[in-house]
């Protein structure tokens, strides 16, 4: 086995800030890349402010998401700035970016202005709604995308205010999109040589989720509501009440759906006329939400589930994020990786969540200080240390040595 992850040697140049940008940059890092986050000078990604503080320069935020990857503060707006830049596209495979479309091209770093320069180059855009159509140029948060893209008109419960899903769902999403195209440019570009745009953005990713309530409005042009915990086309595939909480159940096909009723000893329900097909039950779901949880409310959660698993029903607990990281089997996978740092002590991270057998990703550093590699990059990269000076000394380059005040 090869003591390298799967990207290692890929230069990523990192000019993203918040969410869906840096998880991009994050998943390429975890697999090994060479992630080098170009933050302006001012303040850096405005990630480092958001949320709780642990140290100067960090927020827990900031740190989940920016892992493995180096800090190198830079004025892209200074002519000298956009120089250095350039020198350094020479050496790298993919830039990244999420500003608003047209600012990078307004900076003459464009993808037409670096891939005269690199023409192999992966040149990836996330925004908000996308490069080209009537809103390209809107700015866009994780909100107004699930707005948008009809991912809060079907979260929720009937009747209910609108909800968005609990997580910044098309900030992720987005991340792993842009991910997934570099990957496929990359392997392109190895092919042949060619480089080439990658160009994603939130409201796309929101809509590439709506997979059941799209194929029915196709279908039919039936609009779907919130349905809670409810499934758009199968039943009784939900949260049910139990005596001290509830618990997830899914029965979605008829043997999965007869297997619980044994489970239950509700063996009746099998030929009951109203819940006899799946579409039956499907017509009559919160009838037959109502039955099960008469059965299920007698006992425990807990109890339940160990019946439950013992007779191979598929069902499940709703966790709090505290019973999320005691869970043996998100244990097992590790998927809660402690990363030791002679400044701030121990950092939980969220694990790798795709292994690889031969060349795993690794969570190696902890994230960057504001501009805590400029000098680093530059000398690798072929800057010499009077150039390093002269870029510091002018104040297009800050560099910084040290962990900063504890607050």
């Amino acid at each position: 086995m090869t003591t390298d992850s799967a990207l290692t040697g890929v230069v990523v140049l990192d000019l993203t800030q918040i969410m869906a940008g840096p998880f991009c940059t994050m998943v390429l890092a975890d697999m090994g890349a060479d992630v080098i986050k170009v933050e302006r000078p001012n303040g850096g990604d405005d990630q480092r402010r958001m949320g709780p503080p642990f140290i100067k320069d960090w927020s827990a935020g900031f740190l989940a998401l920016n892992r493995n990857k180096r800090s190198l503060a830079v004025d892209l707006r200074s002519e000298s700035g956009q120089a250095m830049f350039k020198r350094l596209v020479e050496g790298a495979d993919v830039v990244v970016e999420n500003f608003r479309p047209g600012v990078m091209g307004r900076l003459g770093l464009g993808y037409e202005a670096l891939a005269a320069i690199k023409p192999s180059l992966v040149y990836c855009s996330v925004s908000g709604f996308g490069n080209t159509g009537p809103d390209a140029t809107k700015g866009g948060f994780d909100l107004v995308a699930q707005g948008v893209s009809g991912l809060m008109s079907i979260t929720g419960h009937p009747e209910m205010p609108p909800a968005k899903v609990g997580v910044p769902i098309t900030d992720i999403s987005a991340g792993l999109l842009a991910a997934n195209g570099i990957l496929c440019a990359y392997i392109h570009a190895l092919k042949t040589g060619q480089g080439q745009q990658v160009d994603t953005s939130l409201m796309e990713a929101g809509v590439a989720y709506t997979v059941w309530e799209s194929s029915v409005y196709f279908a039919d042009g039936e609009i779907p509501g919130p349905l809670g915990s409810a499934h758009r086309v199968s039943a009784p595939y939900q949260a049910l009440r139990t005596k001290d909480g509830y618990l997830n159940i899914g029965a979605a096909t008829q043997p999965t759906w007869e297997q619980l009723c044994r489970a239950i000893g509700q063996e009746a329900l099998i030929d009951d006329p109203r819940f006899k097909v799946p579409g039956d039950r499907k017509a009559r779901q919160d009838e037959l939400a109502s039955l099960l949880e008469e059965t299920f409310t007698t006992d425990t959660t807990e109890n339940w589930l160990k019946m439950l698993e013992e007779a191979g029903v598929v069902a499940g607990p709703i966790y709090n994020m505290d019973q999320v990281y005691k869970d043996p089997q998100v244990l097992a996978r590790k998927m809660l990786v402690g990363l030791e740092d002679p400044d701030l002590g121990t950092i939980h991270n969220i694990g790798i969540p795709v292994k690889l057998s031969a060349t795993p990703g690794q969570i190696r550093t902890r994230a960057p200080m504001l501009g805590e590699h400029s000098s680093e990059i530059l000398l690798e990269r072929g800057f010499s240390k009077a150039e390093v000076g002269e870029l510091v000394e002018a104040g297009v380059v800050v560099e910084n040595q040290g962990p900063g005040t504890k607050r």
